[in-house]
């Protein structure tokens, strides 16, 4: 089953990216399409909910963290969706923009949507991390490795979406931008190890530890799992919708194009 979610350039525009940048598809959204991005809203809705009522009512308070421990099913979930899914995407998009055989207009609005989505859940992961810090640590902000880091990613992706906002020519703005989010993937490794290269007052990995021993179980560990798959499948559906909102401005962006040569062009004629 394929999701068509994206459109052709505008009439008699070969394209802003090169010699193949025309999309497949005819209809930027078929009722199919439209159906299936309805189920994943509800369902990443209903799993969100869920994951809420886990964590709030039905498992049980830690020995040490007590209730505070509730946190942990949507912080790192957050944290896995902002650094390893949106970043993920987005870099690898823009490696594939950048290789000539695989340059399309479809990757740099692939990464420019991953980044947008994925800047949120960076900026929510510093929030969540915060409340958690303020009565394990006691203090909302500490100049720790994980968190600065984290802190660094923040800007670079708000520096990724600056350049974007630079006018220019398109193809220009495509290439800066790759470049932009190869460089500023370097960071994540940096993010994920940072609790094992220095000393830092953020807990170590609780699932995904160097010995693969999970530190959490029963309801709880479930509890965990669930967050992860309904903050991915939200990802995935505010992806989509955010693909969708791309395409439209480029070809809106492509027709105001069109009506200002027009335009030029019927001055020079009078």
């Amino acid at each position: 089953m394929t999701l068509i979610i994206d459109g052709p350039p505008p009439s008699g525009d070969p394209g802003p990216q090169g010699p193949d940048t025309t999309d497949p598809s005819t209809e930027p959204w078929t009722a199919r399409t439209n159906w299936i991005v309805r189920v994943l809203a509800g369902v990443s809705l209903a799993s969100v909910a869920a994951t809420v009522w886990l964590g709030l009512w039905v498992t049980p308070p830690d020995k040490v963290q007590g209730n505070l421990v509730r946190l942990v099913y949507i912080h790192p979930p957050i944290a896995w969706v902002a650094l390893y899914l949106a970043f993920g995407i987005a870099a690898g998009s823009s490696v594939l923009w950048l290789w000539p055989r695989t340059r399309r207009v479809a990757w740099d609005r692939l990464a420019a949507s991953s980044m947008e989505v994925g800047t949120v859940f960076t900026g929510l992961t510093l929030v969540t991390g915060a409340i958690w810090g303020r009565p394990t640590w006691g203090v909302w902000w500490a100049w720790d490795a994980r968190l600065t880091s984290t802190a660094l990613l923040l800007v670079l992706q708000l520096g990724y979406l600056a350049l974007r906002r630079i006018p220019g020519d398109p193809d220009a703005r495509a290439r800066r931008c790759a470049v932009g989010a190869v460089i500023a993937a370097v960071d994540v490794p940096i993010v994920h190890f940072s609790v094992n290269w220095w000393r830092t007052l953020h807990q170590g990995a609780t699932v995904l530890n160097a010995n693969l021993s999970p530190t959490i179980h029963g309801a709880m560990a479930w509890t965990l799992l669930l967050g992860f798959v309904s903050l991915t499948l939200a990802f995935a559906w505010m992806l989509v919708v955010r693909y969708r909102i791309q395409v439209l401005s480029d070809r809106l962006e492509g027709a105001d194009l069109e009506t200002a040569l027009a335009e030029r062009w019927s001055e020079g004629e009078q």
